[in-house]
């Protein structure tokens, strides 16, 4: 089994540079392929400026395979070609955007499929804001209001990205729709990253605030570990 990298966007730039760098090394190094997807950027035709902000980024942190795989639909997340491009992969890293219509994408998708094998021996799946948010069992929905299953890798949780900044005001709303489930709220320029094991620790310029059920947020600052 691989690894989990969870951002809470503003991926590219500062301390991001920590969480990215461990996600790098638990990948296998610099030389490590690393496959962009840049789907829930595509609604508003931002996916080119995304994924190469994203190329930039990883560039800047001393990777030297990159690769800005093009799904953008149903149609390319089933092209051949670019499954096989995510299947190498050894990092997959997921961009913000659409929650909405990046799950709906990649759900059940030979691209998800690819990812998900790539992962089952050793990779590491990136998402961040958007793309963190569709990694767990539920994920929140701000323009419908409502909370909607994800591509399920971590069970009974659902992200709150930018918590920050919008981010935390929807912990309210989304408590009250879920009870049962942990509320992972993360920082912009923040990321948490799993074990293997079930312990996160939390990397980069901010904090991870969980909410179980009705009970008091729990507050994890950078470099402590914890489990959801």
């Amino acid at each position: 089994m691989g690894y989990l990298l969870l951002a809470g966007g503003a991926e590219f730039g500062g301390l991001m540079s920590e969480p990215d760098l461990r996600a790098l090394e638990l990948a296998g190094g610099p030389r490590a392929p690393i496959a962009i997807l840049p789907t829930a950027a595509a609604p508003d035709n931002n996916h080119e400026r995304a994924g190469r902000n994203g190329l930039r980024w990883f560039r800047s942190l001393g990777a030297t395979r990159l690769d800005l795989v093009p799904v953008l639909d149903k149609r390319s997340a089933a092209d051949p070609a670019l499954v096989g491009r995510i299947r190498r992969a050894r990092l997959i890293y997921i961009l913000g955007g659409f929650p909405r219509y990046l799950c709906e994408t990649l759900a059940g998708s030979p691209a998800w499929q690819a990812a998900q094998q790539a992962y089952a021996e050793g990779a590491v799946i990136a998402g961040s804001s958007a793309g963190a948010m569709v990694l767990c069992e539920h994920y929140y929905d701000p323009d419908a209001g409502s909370l909607l299953p994800g591509l399920g890798l971590i069970a009974r949780a659902c992200v709150l990205p930018h918590h920050n900044r919008s981010g935390r005001a929807w912990a309210k709303r989304v408590r009250s729709l879920t009870p049962e489930v942990t509320l992972i709220g993360i920082d912009e320029r923040t990321g948490m990253i799993d074990d293997a094991r079930g312990t996160w620790t939390a990397w980069g310029a901010g904090q991870v605030t969980l909410y179980h059920g009705g009970g008091v947020p729990e507050i994890h600052a950078r470099g402590e570990s914890f489990g959801l």
